[in-house]
């Protein structure tokens, strides 16, 4: 299926039906008062999270959302029936915006999440409603009011626990297959990757966290060069980072420091927050590094690096393509992501 992670759509809640004026009329029954009944409620129109779903292909093609108006009341007290509510299914992790403003109006990061999109219009009032003792043949009734009606932006965020950036062919798609199952495509060209992939890293029987791969950044990515800044968005919900080096470019003028600083300006421009994440450092592609040479090449990358950028933190050496190195990456951000859980847990306020 194809990956949609925007959409646009129009969204329009029923209007309610109107209240109706009406005088009983029976046989034998002489100055029989108003019964006119009030009018139906409008449909409203809601959206849920379903983990079910996976891309918002289905609203780019199916982009008017109308709900059912409500009945118009009618005599002997008979009141109108409610238009049906409608409800929208996304991915978990979607995003609603007011198309107009950019205004966020709900956020649904979990599965089962529900939120009122555009509320149906109340049903209008019969004439049985104005009878009082000075008034005991009202003629008078309301309208239904008008549905909600908005222009609507849907985003989807993936939900993962732990991003990997990195320039085109640094490996990434690589290491998603060397330590999940699965599958994203992989070839000796840049921009393989055109959308984000998951996968889930199982340490061991009960002890897992999900990864996010998304498409290469290049420099000038934050002002629209590129594919990657289109789906950093998706990695906003992510609690850590790794960021892939090719420490072994086919280009031999390449500077594999100078593309790692690349990297993080493009984060900061797109988002100082995600910026500050926490960021542990991949130098893949040992493999094509004689091992005699694989410790003075690391050591000057690092030296380098971390002289520009300040960073100061991990660093781990790896052959995605073999595996080597791998499985201590695993089993060290399962530990991470299991502390910031648990410091996050002592910081809630206890009711």
């Amino acid at each position: 299926m194809k990956f949609i992670d925007e959409a646009k759509i129009y969204v329009k809640a029923g209007d309610g039906g109107n209240g109706v004026a009406s005088f009983r009329r029976e046989k034998y029954i002489p100055l029989g008062g108003p019964d006119g009944g009030d009018g139906g409620r409008g449909g409203s129109i809601y959206m849920l999270a379903d983990r079910n779903i996976n891309t918002l292909v289905d609203y780019r093609y199916t982009r008017k959302f109308l709900a059912p108006r409500g009945e118009n009341g009618r005599g002997a007290d008979c009141y109108g029936a409610a238009g049906g509510d409608i409800t929208l299914r996304v991915p978990v992790g979607a995003v609603v915006y007011d198309a107009s403003s950019g205004v966020q109006l709900a956020d649904l990061p979990r599965d089962g999440m529900r939120v009122l999109l555009a509320r149906g219009g109340k049903g209008g009032l019969g004439n049985l409603h104005f009878k009082s003792s000075t008034n005991r043949a009202p003629r008078k009734c309301t309208p239904g009011e008008a549905g909600e009606e908005f222009d609507l932006r849907l985003e989807l965020k993936v939900l993962a626990d732990v991003g990997l950036l990195g320039l085109p062919n640094a490996g990434k798609s690589t290491f998603i297959r060397a330590v999940s199952a699965a599958k994203p495509k992989v070839a000796d060209y840049p921009f393989t990757t055109l959308h984000p992939n998951l996968g889930v890293v199982r340490v061991d029987e009960n002890r897992s966290f999900v990864i996010a791969d998304v498409p290469g950044l290049i420099a000038g990515a934050a002002d629209g060069a590129g594919l990657g800044i289109r789906f950093l968005k998706h990695l906003q919900r992510t609690r850590a980072l790794l960021h892939l080096v090719d420490l072994a470019p086919f280009d031999l003028e390449a500077d594999p420091v100078k593309d790692a600083l690349a990297i993080v300006r493009e984060l900061e421009k797109y988002d100082p927050m995600l910026a500050a994440r926490p960021r542990w450092l991949l130098l893949n592609k040992l493999d094509l590094i004689p091992e005699d040479e694989r410790a003075g090449r690391i050591d000057a990358f690092l030296s380098a690096y971390r002289a520009a950028s300040g960073f100061d933190g991990p660093c781990f050496p790896i052959a995605a393509i073999s595996g080597e190195g791998c499985r201590e990456i695993t089993c060290k951000l399962m530990e991470m992501l299991e502390n910031l859980s648990t410091a996050e847990d002592a910081v809630i306020p206890e009711k």
